[in-house]
C-alpha cells in the first residue's frame, strides 16, 4: 500500500505580478513504512513538495494523496519536521513536546506521560525544564524531532532537519533517526542536499531535475538494516551507489547553477 501519491504535481508561484514555474508533472510514490530521500539541485521543487503532502500548500494541478485520501487541506496524520528549529523559546522542553498534544486537546495528564516518553527515547531526560536557549544545537534537534513524533503521525516529512549541525552532532542524530524508525516504521520522506546522507538512510531516493522540478530517476537502496551512519559509508556498495546518483545529479546541479547565473 501507497502512503503517499504525488500525481501529475505541478507547482508556479505567482509574485509581483511575476510567475516562477517550481515542478512540472512531478509524480512518485511511497509505500507505507518506506524511508524515502528527496535530492535534486536548489530550487528544484523539494521542500514545495513537502509542503503539499502536509497540506500546507496546494498544487497549481495534479493532486496528492495520502493515506488513500486527497490531501485538501492541513493533514493531521502527517508529522514536519522543518530546517529551523520551530521551538517556543518561553517553553520548557517538557512544554515544547507537549504543545501538539495540547492543540488537539489531549488532557494534561496523558501528554505529560506521552511528552515525558519522547523525552526518555531522544535521551534528554534531566533536561525536562531547560528552555531552548540552554540546549546545544543537537539537543535542540532532539526536542524538535520529539515533537514531531509526540502525536504518532503516520508520515513524516522532514526538511533538511539536521543540516546546521556539525558533523560529528549530525551523524549521531540520523543513527538517533533511523533507530526510533525502525522501532515504529513509519513513513517518511527526507529533503536533503547531501548524497550520502539519503543514502544511509533510505530505501530509496528519488532524484528531482533543476527548477522546473520533475522526477529523474528513483534508486533502490539495496544495503542491508539496521545500518550504522559511519560504519555502512566504508562499504564499496554504498560508493557504487553514490557514484550511480552523482551521475542522475551532476548535471542537474550544472544546470540549476546556470539558471541561478542568468538570475531566472
Amino acid at each position: 500500500m501507497n502512503a503517499v501519491e504525488v500525481n501529475a504535481v505541478s507547482h508556479t508561484f505567482i509574485s509581483q505580478g511575476r510567475s516562477l514555474m517550481v515542478l512540472d508533472d512531478a509524480t512518485f510514490a511511497v509505500a507505507a513504512g518506506n524511508f524515502v530521500s528527496l535530492v535534486g539541485p536548489s530550487g528544484c521543487g523539494k521542500s514545495t513538495v513537502l509542503r503539499m503532502i502536509s497540506g500546507l500548500l496546494a498544487p497549481s494541478s495534479g493532486s496528492i494523496n495520502v493515506n488513500g485520501e486527497e490531501v485538501r487541506g492541513i493533514r493531521t496524520d502527517v508529522g514536519f519536521m522543518f530546517q529551523s528549529d520551530a521551538l517556543i523559546p518561553w517553553k520548557t522542553v517538557l512544554d515544547n513536546i507537549a504543545l501538539p498534544l495540547r492543540f488537539k486537546g489531549v488532557p494534561k495528564a496523558e501528554r505529560e506521560e506521552r511528552s515525558r516518553a519522547w523525552i526518555s527515547t531522544v535521551g534528554l531526560e534531566g533536561f525536562e525544564e531547560s528552555y531552548p536557549h540552554q540546549l546545544s544545537g543537537g539537543m535542540r534537534k532532539r526536542v524538535s524531532l520529539a515533537c514531531t513524533l509526540v502525536s504518532d503521525p503516520r508520515t513524516m516529512l522532514m526538511d533538511e532537519p539536521f543540516s546546521a549541525l556539525d558533523v560529528q552532532t549530525r551523524n549521531m542524530m540520523e543513527n538517533e533517526l533511523i533507530e526510533i524508525w525502525a522501532r515504529d516504521r513509519k513513513t517518511v520522506i527526507f529533503v536533503t542536499h547531501d548524497l550520502e546522507e539519503a543514502i544511509a538512510l533510505s530505501d530509496l531516493v528519488i532524484v528531482m531535475t533543476a527548477r522546473p522540478g520533475s522526477i529523474k530517476a528513483v534508486h533502490k537502496i539495496n544495503l542491508e538494516r539496521p545500518r550504522d551512519i559511519l560504519d555502512v559509508r566504508t562499504e564499496q556498495s554504498f560508493h557504487d551507489l553514490y557514484t550511480r546518483l552523482w551521475e542522475d545529479m551532476r548535471d542537474e546541479v550544472h544546470r540549476s547553477y546556470r539558471q541561478e547565473k542568468r538570475g531566472n
